[in-house]
């Protein structure tokens, strides 16, 4: 059994974002039921608090974090079509940073060996200077950097498996040799970016990992992608950490997408994580909420998640399926810097 943890704080809750808006408190107060029944109620729990300015700074703009303080009070903002806040949203989004950079040090300092960050807002869509699809600042990006910067690791794996491609960790990190960015996504669909092609840039090339996935993409195709590419990719790579931005839409229940996979995809793919965690970085992860919009599926996904955290299961089975042309071209792509 892993010394699993869990972050997560009620006043997340308050960030609202309007009637019939999928980021809703809804998918918070699931988790909380879930967290709090029988099965994960014995976890050990770190606590959130708001991060500081300096520290979502390392990644965003004060010009950005100064736009989303100034929604703070109003009872209603628009950053963009998707992305609105209430009064409280401000806060919750740095308690959201906070809590996943408490988690993170546990883990560093090893109090916990894992862990699993409920978070609202979600994060990887944010930019620099920008926030949108649903997200004010970037948990996973701002993590990150505070392992690399404040904790002095030398590498960090950021696994995005959300539906939608993370563009704003992409940004972040898209010329930085030392955070490897791997993202699983239906592809063309929303943000837009996120093409095999999309490698890093200058000391950094080959560094971001796209693997673009088609409409009805299931099981196999995932976990082909992880066969072939994430774990070779991750190995490689060798981090210190692994921090997996965990989205749950790809579900095949989830409205907002058109990939197919089941809970058991999420678990297995979590094995995999896990895998490399143990090879490389002293069993060292955390996983950080992002998207996942059917609370049914939601629930059941993140209990499969926390499961394998708990106690893995040795390697997963990703013997199984082939990989869709759009990951068959990131293959290619990649190889080439595996075997330069």
């Amino acid at each position: 059994m892993r010394n699993t943890a869990l972050a997560v704080d009620q006043r997340l809750r308050l960030h609202a974002t309007g009637s019939g808006h999928p980021e809703r408190p809804e998918r918070l107060a699931v988790l909380e039921q879930l967290f709090a029944g029988p099965r994960f109620d014995g976890l050990c729990r770190v606590a959130a608090r708001e991060a500081s300015r300096e520290e979502i700074c390392r990644i965003h703009s004060a010009a950005h974090f100064d736009a989303v303080k100034a929604s703070g009070g109003e009872s209603y903002t628009r950053f963009d079509a998707d992305t609105p806040a209430s009064a409280d949203s401000f806060t919750a989004a740095r308690l959201a940073a906070g809590a996943a950079i408490e988690l993170a040090d546990a883990v560093v300092r090893g109090e916990v060996d894992n862990g699993f960050a409920a978070l609202r807002p979600p994060g990887h869509h944010a930019e620099r200077d920008r926030a949108m699809g649903f997200c004010l600042f970037n948990n996973a990006a701002i993590v990150a950097r505070h392992l690399r910067h404040q904790r002095g690791l030398d590498k960090v794996l950021i696994i995005d498996w959300d539906v939608h491609h993370g563009n704003g960790t992409q940004h972040s990190f898209y010329d930085d040799p030392s955070v490897m960015y791997l993202s699983l996504h239906q592809y063309p669909f929303y943000p837009g970016s996120g093409a095999a092609q999309e490698v890093g840039a200058g000391a950094a090339e080959g560094s971001t990992v796209n693997i673009p996935m088609p409409a009805g993409a299931g099981d196999g195709h995932y976990l082909a992608a992880f066969r072939d590419i994430v774990v070779p990719a991750a190995l490689r790579f060798a981090p210190d950490l692994v921090v997996v931005s965990a989205g749950f839409d790809a579900h095949r229940d989830d409205p907002l997408a058109m990939v197919e996979l089941t809970t058991q995809a999420f678990a297995a793919m979590a094995e995999a994580a896990v895998a490399v965690a143990d090879q490389c970085a002293r069993g060292r992860l955390l996983c950080l909420l992002e998207g996942g919009y059917d609370l049914r599926a939601l629930s059941d996904s993140v209990a499969a998640v926390l499961e394998v955290l708990e106690q893995p299961r040795g390697p997963a089975a990703l013997d199984q399926g082939e990989l869709p042309p759009s990951a068959r071209e990131s293959l290619r792509i990649h190889s080439s810097y595996w075997n330069s």
